[in-house]
């Protein structure tokens, strides 16, 4: 029994597929012209800017998200942004937090009285402490400079694909073809590509 998928995907490579109903050359011969005609009009002059990738990428170097604006990625600016803004912001936190147990540890040692929420901590709890918040800030700044990074490489691996041809001088289509022999249908693809 056939199942409905497979009959699904049957009707849809069929309908791709031009009905090639008359064999008459003549026609044949209207059709392309026309279709060259129409291609021709429909086909822009294709260049490629090669300073394009390394444009984005210096212009995402001297500011975080130009390289996208220059590629007319807008949607991307917020997101580099914001990322960079949060790995900061836990930056910011962590590096106070590690001044504070630095200094309320430098103040048990020196023998001074430590006020705060940290007075009732050991020595050996201060210095997980600070351990803990160095390593955290110091893991912030990695992310941070890893974001500035992948924007640079971002916005020129985006630049380097905005300039990919993808015309219909080369294309891949499905095809059905007769068999001459048995008269069963073959389905195969094509590739066509046009100079």
């Amino acid at each position: 029994m056939i199942n409905k998928l497979s009959i699904l995907l049957f009707l849809f490579i069929l309908s791709s597929v031009p009905a090639l109903a008359q064999d008459d050359e003549e026609l044949k011969t209207n059709i392309v012209v026309k279709d060259s005609v129409v291609a021709k009009k429909k086909q822009k002059a294709y260049t490629i800017n090669p300073l394009a990738p390394s444009k984005a990428a210096f212009y995402s170097a001297i500011v975080p998200g130009l390289g996208q604006v220059y590629n007319k990625q807008y949607w991307k600016v917020p997101i580099i942004y914001g990322a960079m803004g949060i790995s900061l912001y836990y930056y910011n936190f962590n590096n106070k937090k590690y001044h504070e147990f630095r200094d309320a540890y430098r103040a048990k040692l020196a023998g001074r009285e430590v006020t705060g929420e940290l007075s009732s901590l050991s020595e050996d709890r201060l210095i997980s402490g600070q351990r803990f918040h160095q390593r955290n800030r110091d893991l912030s700044m990695l992310i941070t400079i890893g974001i500035y990074v992948l924007n640079i490489v971002e916005a020129n691996v985006n630049a380097h694909l905005g300039q990919f041809n993808v015309s219909e001088n080369l294309s891949l289509y499905p095809q059905l073809q007769q068999n001459e022999i048995d008269y069963n249908y073959n389905m195969g693809l094509t590739l066509n590509y046009k100079f």
